[in-house]
């Protein structure tokens, strides 16, 4: 249950949810069923998780429907969260790894360093199965994920190319048209010299070719203010 309208939806039957922390969780009680409820959802938006019982699903989903709609509370499917996860740099296994998008010499596998995820690993600590490797695979990164933002209105395809020099130096893993910004948008790999913010690029697909620009991410609330906000 994700979005703006999700914490007063749960408030009329959930004690305390306002004060549910980001990535916390709490046992309660959802229309008289036990479930937990997690501060969680792949959206970038303030939203929640439900863990329940299979024979009380059915009904907390129709209930959430009913007594949402006059609030907006809608079923969405998951092209929605491919729109909202791009928005907010949340990337997804294996469409942005290189599984999807192999190289052609080499199987798949990335390193953290290359996905933008090292921070996961504190800095300097070892112990852990793979550190050495983890360590070693600093600056020999053959790729960076990175954010693109496209001039106009149409959205990019998974698979377009991106061009610069002359060359192909990229492609697009997941795009998105965000309502929120009104921009064209997308999560990329691109080769290392061009994942620097500004750098003009070109998109070339099947059915679009545009100007473009590297850009960081995330594109919306980088600051994370809707996923932490308490109240």
């Amino acid at each position: 249950l994700q979005g703006p309208v999700a914490v007063e939806s749960l408030a009329k039957h959930v004690p305390g949810i306002r004060d549910l922390k980001y990535f916390h969780h709490m046992q309660t009680t959802l229309f008289g069923a036990p479930v937990m409820i997690s501060r969680t959802g792949y959206t970038g938006e303030r939203g929640y998780e439900i863990f329940c019982r299979g024979q009380d699903a059915g009904m907390i989903w129709d209930r959430i429907l009913d007594e949402g709609k006059s609030m907006g509370i809608i079923p969405v499917c998951f092209t929605t969260l491919d729109f909202l996860r791009v928005e907010s740099y949340l990337l997804f296994y294996p469409y942005d790894n290189s599984q999807m998008f192999p190289f052609p010499d080499q199987p798949p596998g990335d390193s953290l360093w290359e996905l933008g995820l090292d921070f996961t690993v504190s800095p300097g600590k070892t112990g852990f199965r793979g550190h050495e490797e983890h360590y070693k695979l600093k600056g020999r990164e053959r790729f960076k994920i990175f954010g693109l933002l496209i001039e106009g209105q149409q959205m990019a395809e998974g698979g377009d190319e991106l061009w610069a020099d002359g060359k192909k130096v990229g492609v697009i893993t997941c795009p998105s048209y965000s309502k929120l910004t009104k921009k064209s948008m997308a999560i990329v790999r691109l080769d290392v010299p061009y994942a620097k913010q500004g750098t003009a690029l070109e998109v070339r697909g099947k059915n679009l070719k545009a100007k473009a620009i590297a850009h960081t991410i995330s594109f919306d609330d980088p600051e994370k203010k809707k996923r932490n906000a308490v109240g």
